[in-house]
């Protein structure tokens, strides 16, 4: 999605952040995700658990965040609303920033496993950000058995997506393990600005308000040119892009809370490569194809049957040039049929229909439908995304993840498991690789789903399914059934 105008920052990180330049003034996409948390349901809270092979040493870990925060001063701002809405919200250095806030430590509680650290991160995941502080919080958590550690990242959605997120974990961890510490790194001027009084953002907000306007009335033209040829097709497109929908296709999935479970999946990527290829599609084919077959048998071990299941669905338009902050991605809504048994045809069929959004009409003019939306009063807009998300039955997302071995502290990332969060649905099933595995996390709404470890029990039969299709077999419960 475009960029918002306004004043700008460049930073340049040390371990392999290019220079970028980060808007001070919100963009539309970036605004909408804060502005429908007026919807507690609709929270936009980021949430990965990275497994490391031992313990991170603490002091070289807060050396290389201290680093990170000059390096990119996102990290070190606060959102702050232009006064009487008269703009967008604007990123402000916080004049208090606490880096031992953000960056916390805490010994892990028997078990000791991974278990024990999704439990940890679950109250996290639930728990809305201090909106007086950056929107980042990272706990290491220690003590886990044979020596291993974790780190519980949380990040607001208006900060970045999940590739942005990608991108910016690639600037802050190493390509080797040896490292030496990273030297202290004073603040610019010794400390962050003063947060503008509220006549400076009125002003700045007015000197927007008429820069947008002469720049929208010298593009308008260029605007109807591309419209009107389009217009039959954009006007049922657009609908299609923002329609309510009612309640859920899912006759099973149907309470909606703040309450969170997380659960985890490991699936060889080349396993996923071979059946993809097995139904001539591609990856995305077939993760949805096995979160498609592994929600299906939930329903049948619920004696109910699932004939379709509403997916939203984010398409990545971030281009190489594009910094890690900001979102660029449009949420794509579609029905899936979920009572096919084939999964080389179940694959096809919905491998086709989410490809088919991209050629929507409507997703090249995303940027200008979240103008629009972020224009209305907050609480039309919470309610607009409500009637959007709340009857979605599930979020799936796939980020391609960082491909090479990497360290932090003296430590290797061995996994990296993410957590989208629900917006309003049922769960979030994300998919991100690393390396040559893909870590797959299931975040639960538990009002619509009561019995979590049975549905990442079906979710693991409906990617067991999937990936004996590559291998030549037909997997358990091929037919359709359970097993």
């Amino acid at each position: 999605m475009a960029e918002a105008s306004g004043r700008q920052h460049t930073t340049t990180g040390g371990h392999g952040l290019l220079p970028v330049r980060l808007e001070e003034v919100m963009s539309p996409a970036d605004a909408v995700l804060w502005d429908i948390e007026h919807d507690p349901v609709l929270r936009s809270t980021i949430v990965a658990v990275a497994l490391f092979d031992r313990a991170p040493d603490w002091d070289r870990l807060v050396a290389r965040m201290e680093r990170a925060v000059v390096q990119v001063p996102r990290l070190g701002q606060r959102v702050v609303p232009t006064p009487f809405s008269l703009g967008p919200p604007r990123w402000v250095p916080d004049p208090h920033f606490d880096l031992a806030y953000h960056l916390r430590r805490v010994h892990a509680p028997a078990p000791h496993d991974l278990s024990t650290v999704l439990a940890i991160a679950e109250p996290i995941a639930q728990a809305a950000f201090d909106r007086q502080r950056p929107l980042w919080e990272f706990t290491l958590v220690e003590g886990l058995e044979d020596g291993q550690a974790a780190l519980i990242q949380k990040v607001h959605h208006s900060l970045t997506d999940g590739v942005g997120g990608v991108q910016l974990a690639l600037a802050i961890l190493d390509d080797r393990p040896d490292v030496p510490i990273d030297p202290p790194v004073p603040l610019p001027h010794g400390r962050p600005p003063a947060v503008p009084n509220p006549l400076v953002m009125l002003a700045r907000a007015a000197a927007d308000q008429v820069e947008g306007a002469v720049r929208a009335v010298g593009t308008m033209r260029e605007t109807v040119e591309r419209v009107v040829p389009q217009l039959g097709d954009l006007v049922p497109s657009t609908y299609r892009l923002l329609k309510p929908i009612a309640a859920p296709a899912s006759p099973v999935l149907r309470g909606r809370s703040l309450c969170r479970r997380l659960g985890v999946l490991e699936v060889p990527m080349e396993d996923l490569r071979r059946a993809a290829k097995v139904a001539g599609g591609s990856i995305n084919d077939a993760f949805l194809a096995a979160i498609v077959g592994g929600v299906s048998r939930y329903h049948i071990r619920h004696a109910s049957a699932l004939e379709q299941i509403r997916i939203t669905m984010p398409i990545n338009g971030r281009t190489d040039d594009d910094p890690f902050a900001g979102n660029r991605f449009t949420p794509a809504r579609f029905a899936a049929p979920a009572d096919i048994a084939d999964p080389v045809e179940r694959m096809r069929v919905v491998g086709q229909l989410a490809r088919a959004w991209r050629d929507e009409p409507a997703i090249e003019f995303a940027d200008g439908l979240a103008s629009a939306l972020e224009m209305l009063p907050v609480p039309l807009t919470a309610a607009v995304f409500r009637a959007m998300l709340a009857n979605v039955d599930l979020v799936a997302s796939n980020v391609p993840g960082i491909p090479q071995r990497c360290w932090i502290a003296g430590a290797e990332m061995v996994r990296e498991f993410p957590f989208a969060p629900p917006s309003g649905s049922a769960l979030s099933i994300t998919l991100m690789s690393h390396v040559d595995t893909a870590c797959i996390g299931v975040a639960c709404d538990t009002a619509a789903v009561t019995d979590p470890d049975l549905l990442c029990h079906c979710l693991q039969e409906g990617f067991d399914e999937v990936v004996a299709v590559g291998r030549g077999g037909s997997g358990p419960g091929g037919d359709g059934s359970t097993g």
